[in-house]
């Protein structure tokens, strides 16, 4: 039997955490609510299991989409995840081969150098002995990079790094200790006992020329072992706490669990995924723009994990998703943030009587401007423009007064008062006769295509206008101007639409790409989302994102969404501000 006391710590440690975990994960997803639970049975025995499979890999091991934002920060990860897997997977390979068993205990072999004697072979052990360096040395080599991004993150290239309270200052540190200690009693039992390879086996014969390491060896195994037992223990209230949940949560979210409009425990799931990796830190304007510091996702997250007061951080954000499309972890952000807002107006249906329940005009196509679609008319007259020339039987269904989509009291909290005028308009629409609702707003057509439920297609203009071109219902004569796209948050990031305009423009204009196409966009600052910035501040923020497409060049900054024109209109601009539907109409002759 192979133990020494040393073992203790890592061990006891380990089925503490494993129990804790266990009756942890088993309270949430048992209070999942019935719907939550039917989808979990139905799907756990698909192929959408094997995909969240390959997704813990890629992500909770490999850190795929954290390489793609910042190739250093995601080896960095990478190291830490994928290193400790390997060194736990190749060591327990590496014990079964010499012990033959599979029934020795689970610290033999994280233990196996100090258990196994040096003069003892085994089949390819020198093979084992090097591949184990060689993962040690990976892991060591992100150590580093993990020092060099808490004392200079610019190195790393972010422009900031996230703050830490003492207590996560303090499992980091003991983060930090258990791969030095285990490099060190490796290295130490090498030059005491020999064997190693070329990391260990080196390190032991230079720390044999200046240090008692005969004496050092095995404080520095209980070192190695108390580190572990340490790390595992402060894990569940730390940040760490990511590292099992976060493998939890890609099943969930796989199978098909999503983040509703209330707090519940699935959010709890997503609360304790956050591995606070800072990328949403640089992604957020209003830091970039306005110097807000606190107001990012991370520091959210933490403030309502660890119940800290965070109305001020719920209500300063403007959901313009950038965070969101970039999180490697695909956390529902937005959704987590609108959870916490607080459901105060009280609308009741009469409020809306006043709206004639029937439009003008009954016919296959509907099209509804909304709220800032009537305030700015040339949109409104270019789609008109379109239809005619496109000959379409079409109702303009709130062309002369309607009610708000629900987007802007959805976006504050307030979920009855938008049931209320969701109910509103689904009669309008279903008195219509329409089969295809068209709208120019993306947050009206966001809003319309996942809260409404509709029996009918649903479509932005950017989408119906490449319709129209597909079916050679529009005759354009292109023009020579050197336009940029700037995709509006709820339609690119919002809703996944970024083809459809960009093959509309590249019809009419001489498109330019920008490192700020589709998901990439940059806010336009007016967010209806955001309560806490003033007028000043969202000018200033506006004035940066004009800047940055300026920089291209373009004869126009075209955009797709009626509040994005009229907020960019606001601007020292030196180029026109247009929407995509003036364009496509002034190409019409």
């Amino acid at each position: 039997m192979y133990y020494d006391p040393f073992v203790l710590p890592f061990t006891i440690a380990l089925n503490l955490l494993l129990i804790y975990l266990v009756i942890k994960y088993a309270r949430w997803i048992r209070s999942f609510s019935k719907e939550d639970k039917r989808i979990i049975r139905k799907n756990i025995f698909t192929l959408k299991t094997g995909k969240a499979i390959r997704e813990v890999f890629l992500e909770s091991l490999v850190h795929h989409k954290i390489y793609r934002t910042n190739p250093f920060l995601g080896y960095m990860h990478m190291c830490f995840g994928l290193g400790w897997f390997l060194l736990i997977v190749i060591g327990k390979i590496e014990s079964l081969v010499y012990h033959t068993s599979l029934l020795n205990p689970p610290y033999f072999a994280i233990f196996f150098r100090f258990f196994h004697p040096a003069q003892e072979t085994f089949p390819h052990s020198d093979t084992f002995a090097f591949l184990m360096d060689l993962i040690l040395l990976m892991i060591l080599s992100g150590l580093m990079l993990a020092w060099i991004k808490r004392l200079y993150s610019k190195a790393l290239g972010l422009k900031r790094t996230t703050r830490h309270r003492p207590f996560d200052l303090l499992i980091l540190t003991v983060l930090w200790l258990i791969f030095p200690l285990r490099f060190l009693a490796e290295s130490f039992t090498s030059g005491t006992r020999g064997g190693g390879s070329f990391l260990t086996h080196n390190a032991g014969d230079f720390f044999n020329s200046f240090l008692p390491i005969e004496t050092l060896a095995y404080p520095a195994w209980w070192a190695y072992s108390s580190a572990l037992g340490l790390f595992f223990l402060l894990l569940p209230f730390s940040r760490y706490m990511h590292i099992p949940t976060e493998i939890v949560y890609i099943f969930l979210k796989n199978w098909g669990i999503k983040q509703g409009r209330k707090f519940t425990t699935f959010s709890q799931f997503q609360l304790y995924s956050c591995s606070r990796c800072g990328i949403c830190i640089d992604q957020c304007q209003l830091g970039t723009s306005l110097g807000m510091k606190d107001t990012q996702p991370v520091y959210f997250l933490k403030k309502l994990r660890h119940h800290k007061e965070h109305a001020t951080l719920t209500d300063n954000c403007l959901i313009c998703g950038r965070c969101e499309a970039a999180c490697p972890v695909d956390l529902e952000l937005n959704a987590l943030r609108i959870s916490q807002r607080t459901d105060y107006t009280r609308i009741t249906k009469s409020a809306y009587d006043y709206i004639p329940e029937k439009s003008g005009v009954q016919a296959k196509v509907a099209y509804f401007a909304g709220c800032m679609g009537h305030l700015t008319p040339g949109v409104i007259r270019s789609m008109q423009t379109i239809f005619t020339k496109a000959n379409i039987n079409y109702t303009f269904i709130d062309e002369n007064g309607s009610v708000c989509c629900g987007r802007p009291i959805l976006l504050s909290g307030n979920q009855n008062a938008a049931s209320v005028i969701i109910g509103k308009n689904k009669t309008i629409l279903k008195n219509s006769g329409a089969e295809l609702l068209v709208t120019s707003c993306p947050i009206c057509y966001k809003t319309f295509k996942e809260d409404y439920h509709l029996p009918i297609q649903v479509m932005h203009h950017t989408e119906y206008l490449r319709l129209l071109l597909q079916q050679g219902r529009l005759q354009l004569h292109p023009g020579e101007l050197k336009t940029v796209f700037h995709n509006p948050c709820e339609l690119g990031r919002g809703s996944n639409v970024c083809t459809a305009p960009e093959e509309v423009l590249k019809a009419v204009s001489h498109k330019l790409n920008t490192a700020y196409d589709g998901k990439k966009s940059l806010c336009c600052g007016g967010s209806l989302a955001n309560h806490h910035i003033t007028a000043l501040q969202r000018t200033r923020l506006s004035q940066d994102t004009v800047n940055a497409y300026l920089t291209y060049k373009p004869d126009i900054l075209v955009t797709a969404c009626p509040l994005c024109k009229k907020t960019f209109a606001k601007t020292e601009i030196p180029v026109p501000v247009q929407d995509i539907a003036e364009v496509v109409a002034e190409s019409l002759g």
